[in-house]
């Protein structure tokens, strides 16, 4: 329980720097500016303005872009609304926002998927020798350091839940955890005590092979406390993982990138594929079957078949143009 503690203080420092970091870029920029005086103009200058830039994070730095952007302006346009229920002010501001990106369509064939787990599963750390005569030399170690990437892969594949929620996956039951009940074979990928959002997260049946996995590394003792750790603590992303796992593989890229949200792009298409049905696929996933259809739809066997079918087909003679002709 002292882990799971832990965790959640780490888990809550950190959203409390990324905002940190948010309202720190926004006060730089709005910062000498008054409620009334924020403008689209001044808006799409700051997309401008945090676009290409550097930005630090926790892990050194990264290029800015129109998403980093619009998160920020997201964390604004909350502020302003707060300060509006508030009876602080009583005017519209409109914050105007750049465009979400498009659609990710990059997704794994299972040959794919199989070669990253397998790199993840066998990979051993690599050390440098820094004295000697072996200076210089890469030797290969007995630690394997991306196992716990390789469990992220597998439940994300198979289940095609969201990152945050494979990260809080646990074996027991506590508040902020999405608990994994290994007896019932169930997921239950709402975090305990956090209220329903729109990115859904209904509980769902564990498909058998990843409920055998997850059975042996309990048994294994593989798991202390999350199905996702690092020296026995709880991981909050594996992103760093996830790049070094796709550059071991040696992936294609050229049709975009693979990250940990790859897997959800994943497990849609090959249900798609498998011809399952849509109510019975969005569920499963926690998507609308708007968003199935939209995005997914087109690799289901049966996507536009009677149109593709009927195109060639010559029109049928019907009664009605039978007697027209007669007369």
């Amino acid at each position: 329980m002292d882990k799971l503690k832990e965790y959640d203080d780490e888990t809550q420092q950190v959203l409390i720097d990324r905002l940190a970091s948010a309202v720190g870029r926004l006060d730089l920029y709005f910062g000498k500016y008054k409620l009334g005086q924020i403008t689209t103009d001044l808006t799409n200058g700051y997309v401008s303005h945090r676009t290409g830039k550097t930005v630090a994070t926790r892990k050194g730095g990264r290029v800015g872009g129109k998403g980093g952007a619009r998160r920020d302006l997201e964390v604004l346009r909350a502020a302003i609304g707060h300060h509006a229920k508030q009876n602080l002010h009583h005017g519209v501001v409109h914050i105007s926002m750049p465009e979400k990106g498009g659609s990710r369509e990059r997704w794994l064939t299972r040959s794919e998927a199989a070669r990253l787990v397998w790199v993840c599963w066998r990979y051993k750390e690599e050390q440098t020798i820094h004295r000697g005569e072996n200076k210089g030399v890469k030797i290969k170690t007995e630690k394997y350091t991306l196992r716990h990437v390789a469990k992220f892969i597998l439940i994300g594949l198979y289940t095609g839940t969201r990152a945050a929620s494979i990260a809080s996956a646990s074996i027991h039951k506590a508040p902020g955890k999405a608990y994994v009940d290994l007896d019932e074979g169930l997921y239950y990928r709402k975090r305990i005590g956090h209220r329903a959002t729109n990115k859904r997260q209904p509980t769902m049946p564990i498909p058998d092979r990843l409920l055998a996995h997850m059975r042996r590394w309990v048994d294994k003792e593989i798991v202390a406390s999350h199905f996702v750790e690092w020296h026995g603590k709880p991981v909050m992303s594996v992103k760093t993982g996830m790049t070094h796992a796709v550059e071991l593989a040696k992936l294609d890229l050229s049709e975009g990138n693979v990250t940990p949200h790859t897997l959800r792009h994943t497990a849609a298409t090959w249900l798609m594929q498998q011809g399952v049905e849509l109510w019975q696929a969005s569920g499963f996933l926690g998507m609308s079957e708007k968003t199935l259809i939209d995005n997914y739809g087109h690799h289901h066997p049966d996507y536009m078949r009677d149109a593709a079918e009927m195109i060639t087909k010559k029109r049928a003679v019907t009664r009605s143009r039978l007697g027209r002709r007669a007369a």
